[in-house]
């Protein structure tokens, strides 16, 4: 029997206050909770030194001094992202991190696509540019983040690890002094109740928490909450919010923020979702970003905005040129064209990317671009010198952000160019992209180039990883949401349920 001062005890620990004899004047845990206008400020200085390239050893010395001199800290969340675009995280104790930074390990064979059980082990080193301090009320007290960077057993960067290729190839571009710079608009859904996706069956399906349409939303709405709460802390991460609303479908969400170099935006786009994630768990729903998780309305995209500038000079802009794009834009779009069956599966991973691809949706499924038709894999949105960019609006919003990015600069910049496209031809040649994950994973694998891009060793990886995800979904898609094709999806399942299968 527990004794009536020592229950009022235990139930107050939660409030952070003891009573009875064993009252204290301070709450019990003293972690770090910044507010959201400090956490902006810092999140913004720590974004600044990464894009102007601060040597990593002045970032390590800044951070570790910081880790070591905050007492508030308790522990630092060290991602990653596996080949097919899962996020994982891991916690260190601050302690234990500052000891052991430089040497840090996991085992590689437990990420699928990642190593084998016979070479498992894997080093996780740490990229100090992308120290980010948490919303406490989101992640937790006392917390900050950074990014990995997986690194094989002797050091070496890890040839699966898209994030370090991608950052390799920004500090190739970056010795030409040129900047590859991307802003997505990536689009998701609010259902209701926890674990939605996980839960999935195709008899009751996913439940709207809104039926309003586009920019359609009372301010107390759950949409709108939601909306609301996610837009405050991209604020809060360093963001740089541009606007937020309910999309056409409903239940379906967009916000959007300011463009940066491809690194960086890949990292927010995966903190997006993340955050996004959380901020849905705790009103009890689930926000998903399935491309096309409700047959008979629209999917969700994920549109991605791109531009090359070589000092300060934004290369797609020419005052005087077709549709105020630069012989180079225009051929960076050539090059997508040219090689858009190739790298389909990259940038639509999925079962249920291939229901997006639907005409009646609004899908950008068509080989072709235009400045004003939005079937079109790319368009050319209205800009200037600043803003001139073109608009792939293939991508689905589960691919690898940093696979996705990565392929499309490299072939923008280096793809094939087996085919002269002309002027009328690039608007109103009628081919189309695959309609269904066999054909495009047929594409892939028949792909020279995407061999070369990726890696044979990678290009297989992920092929298979594809192929596995296929075989358990149905081959005709139908007009049904098939339950397997959502609990087998890479974003929602575990490894338990694929070892069941």
């Amino acid at each position: 029997m527990i004794s009536d001062p020592i229950r009022r005890s235990i139930d107050s620990v939660g409030h952070g206050f003891m009573e009875g004899p064993y009252r204290t004047s301070r709450p019990l845990k003293n972690f770090l909770e910044i507010p959201y206008e400090e956490l902006e400020e810092l999140n913004l200085e720590a974004k600044s030194k990464q894009l102007a390239r601060t040597p990593a050893d002045q970032l390590e010395k800044h951070y570790l001094k910081y880790l070591q001199d905050t007492k508030e800290i308790k522990a630092v969340t060290v991602c990653f992202t596996d080949i097919e675009g899962r996020f994982h995280t891991l916690d260190y104790d601050k302690k234990f991190l500052l000891k052991s930074h430089d040497n840090l390990t996991f085992d590689g064979s437990s990420i699928r696509g990642f190593s084998v059980v016979n070479e498992s082990d894997l080093r996780l080193g740490i990229d100090w540019g992308s120290f980010r301090w948490l919303p406490s009320d989101i992640f937790g007290p006392g917390k900050v983040i950074v990014f990995g960077l997986i690194l094989d057993k002797d050091g070496s960067p890890y040839s699966s690890d898209m994030r370090g290729r991608l950052k390799a190839l920004g500090e190739e571009l970056a010795k030409k002094k040129m900047v590859a710079n991307i802003a997505v608009e990536c689009e998701g859904f609010l259902f209701a109740g926890l674990n939605a996706e996980q839960e999935y069956n195709s008899r009751d399906g996913f439940v709207p928490v809104h039926s309003g349409g586009y920019f359609n939303s009372l301010p107390n709405d759950p949409l709108k909450l939601f909306i609301d709460r996610l837009a405050e802390c991209q604020r809060a991460l360093g963001f740089e919010n541009e606007k937020d609303h309910p999309e056409v479908a409903p239940s379906q969400f967009e916000l959007n923020y300011s463009y940066t170099e491809a690194l960086l935006a890949a990292d927010q786009l995966q903190l997006y979702k993340l955050t996004a994630r959380q901020v849905a768990a705790n009103m009890g729903c689930t926000a998903s970003f399935l491309p096309k998780p409700i047959a008979g309305i629209n999917g969700s995209g994920m549109h991605t905005n791109m531009s090359i500038s070589k000092e300060g000079k934004n290369l797609m802009f020419d005052k005087k040129g077709e549709d105020n794009l630069s012989a180079f834009g225009w051929e960076f779009i050539d090059r997508l064209l040219n090689s858009a069956n190739d790298i389909c599966l990259v940038l639509n991973p999925s079962v249920n990317a291939y229901r997006r691809l639907d005409p009646h949706f609004e899908a950008p499924n068509q080989i072709k671009s235009s400045a004003v038709d939005r079937t079109s894999m790319v368009r050319i949105p209205l800009g200037n010198e600043k803003s001139a960019r073109i608009e792939v609006r293939t991508v689905a919003p589960d691919a690898n952000p940093y696979m996705a990015f990565f392929t499309l600069i490299k072939t923008g910049l280096e793809g094939p160019m087996t085919e002269k496209i002309s002027s009328e031809e690039r608007r109103t040649r009628t081919r189309y992209l695959p309609g269904n994950i066999y054909d495009a994973i047929r594409h892939m694998k028949a792909s020279s180039f995407m061999g070369s891009v990726l890696g044979e060793e990678n290009k297989d990886k992920f092929i298979e990883r594809k192929e596995s995800v296929a075989e358990r979904s149905p081959k005709e898609l139908g007009g049904l949401i098939k339950t397997t094709e959502i609990l087998f999806h890479h974003e929602v399942t575990n490894q338990y349920l694929w070892s069941r299968f």
